[in-house]
């Protein structure tokens, strides 16, 4: 399956928001719901032109299926988080978040020179814990109460790859 990340525009608004608004997709992302289109217009103006994040869209020769993209790209320290959302339901489980995420850690280590990627999950997030572990991120900390969500209290973990690890890998 041909996959292509491009960077996000105005015109994929509409999808971001049916996709975040999709209860299937939204149990662990910690958006302000419901989102809504001229927000989300609102916030694509405010940061379009920013340099310390880079929100991308899957393609697949369906069309759009998800976002993907770097948050706190940090230049300074070489380093950024990642997150991914596959929004299409029949885009689910066919591989194509692993493709993606690792086209990102290439762009990350190739095109941005960066050394270390790292993200955030909710402990009970195990779908995305076995993706991560299966591309090659460690599990480096535990973060008790890390967040307050619609009033619950959110306990995290911290995966990271390094451009070291991600390199012998995949470019061995």
């Amino acid at each position: 399956m041909q996959i292509l990340l491009r960077r996000f525009e105005k015109k994929d608004i509409k999808d971001k928001v049916k996709w975040i608004n999709d209860s299937q997709n939204n149990k662990y992302l910690h958006y302000d719901l419901p989102l809504e289109v001229e927000k989300t217009e609102a916030w694509y103006e405010k940061n379009k032109d920013r340099t310390d994040r880079l929100d991308m869209v899957i393609e697949t020769e369906d069309g759009p299926v998800g976002l993907i993209g770097f948050l706190n790209i940090d230049l300074r320290n070489l380093k950024a988080e990642c997150y991914i959302c596959i929004g299409e339901q029949n885009a689910k489980g066919k591989g194509i978040a692993k493709k993606a995420s690792l086209m990102l850690l290439e762009h990350a280590f190739k095109k941005l020179l960066l050394n270390k990627i790292y993200f955030y999950t909710e402990k009970d997030n195990l779908p995305a814990q076995a993706l991560f572990e299966k591309i090659g991120f460690l599990k480096e900390g535990f973060l008790k109460d890390d967040l307050i969500y619609n009033g619950r209290k959110v306990d995290r973990f911290l995966y990271g790859i390094t451009k070291k690890e991600y390199e012998a890998k995949y470019c061995d």
